[in-house]
């Protein structure tokens, strides 16, 4: 089921620290979208992720089962090549009597596939975990289990750095506040060694936290993070001069945030994209931002889809990656029902005035 969604937003321009200034679409863009699968074995799927691997497929993971959290719920793939539809929904792991979380794909320099994950009861004793792919995702490793207090990308996809370092962001979500910290493997994902917490100026913000980094290398070692955070109405950002060990203070953009997954990615040719809800309360609409200048300032220039006043629901937890042919591919929770695929073709990305 595919179905064409036209957009052009414009959003007001917000001047505060100096950062994030919000300006109007330049022009009209579009995105094709489809669910990943038609039926499935389970009612309820999130947090997915998205990948393409070296021979064009595209690979989408997600976790399915009765709801979140629930004993039931595994890890679930699927895959699209070249000219053909997606395959039907499969569960590649899941763990006796407990429940998966937020799955992670990410393609290293050798392009293998890797799949994180979380399993546990809940975000606050969760342990993290991966498999590996050498063949498009058709088979996977045995799990392996990341030593005690490594958690691994808890939400969004890591980066290889210029250096050749994997950069992974990670949180933790305990009882009383939240925070954002920084895992980096020199040597291919064998081992890691973990940076943060990344903080804000005061305990009072350090209380409501932040989670689930997004990163852009904008240049050799110099990376920006964005983050999701809790009470603020705002998307957080914080500086990097050094691959990730060391850190800026936390600071608020100007970007409208109900609380909800962000993801972003660093185009080929410079540009940024962040996928968020740009709205301060309820996930929806579903929108996407391009950056000329590696994310201090941001254009909304797409919905990519919104539902309509009176439908229940959200459009939430995107995932976003540029493809070998240059088009923008977006994977997201549709009312927590099932997982969307948006396209973005390249040329409808804004390129600078």
């Amino acid at each position: 089921m595919t179905s064409e969604i036209l957009g052009a937003v414009a959003i007001q321009a917000i001047v505060m620290s100096g950062l994030m200034i919000a300006l109007p679409a330049k022009s009209a863009a579009e995105s094709s979208t489809e669910f990943v699968w038609t039926d499935a074995p389970f009612p309820r799927a999130h947090a997915s992720t998205i990948v393409e691997s070296s021979d064009g497929t595209l690979i989408s993971a997600w976790f399915g089962g009765s709801g979140e959290g629930n004993a039931d719920v595994g890890v679930w793939t699927a895959s699209k090549s070249p000219g053909s539809e997606w395959t039907p929904p499969l569960e590649i792991f899941k763990e006796p009597k407990q429940p998966a979380w937020n799955p992670v794909l990410f393609r290293d320099s050798k392009d293998d596939i890797w799949l994180f994950f979380k399993i546990g009861p809940n975000p606050m004793s969760w342990t993290g975990a991966y498999m590996k792919s050498t063949d498009s995702g058709k088979t996977w490793t045995d799990v392996v289990w990341l030593p005690a207090g490594m958690g691994g990308p808890v939400r969004n996809k890591p980066i290889t750095l210029a250096n050749g370092s994997i950069l992974a962001g990670t949180s933790i979500e305990s009882y009383g506040a939240w925070s954002s910290w920084m895992e980096i493997s020199e040597d291919g994902g064998e081992t890691w060694k973990k940076y943060g917490p990344i903080l804000w100026p005061t305990m009072e913000e350090n209380r409501l936290g932040s989670i689930q980094p997004t990163l852009l290398e904008t240049g050799p070692n110099v990376v920006r993070a964005f983050f999701r955070t809790r009470g603020m109405g705002k998307i957080a950002t914080a500086l990097s001069k050094d691959g990730g060990m060391t850190w800026s203070e936390l600071s608020l953009t100007d970007l409208d945030h109900p609380g909800a997954g962000i993801d972003a990615v660093r185009m080929n040719d410079g540009r940024c994209v962040l996928i968020y809800n740009p709205a301060t309360r309820g996930r929806n609409p579903l929108a996407a931002a391009v950056s000329h200048d590696g994310g201090e300032t941001w254009e909304e220039f797409l919905e990519i889809e919104r539902l309509v006043k009176g439908e229940r629901g959200e459009l939430s937890y995107p995932n976003v990656i540029q493809s070998a042919n240059g088009d923008i591919h977006i994977s997201y929770t549709w009312k927590r029902q099932r997982i969307r695929h948006a396209t973005i073709p390249l040329a409808d990305v804004p390129v600078a005035p």
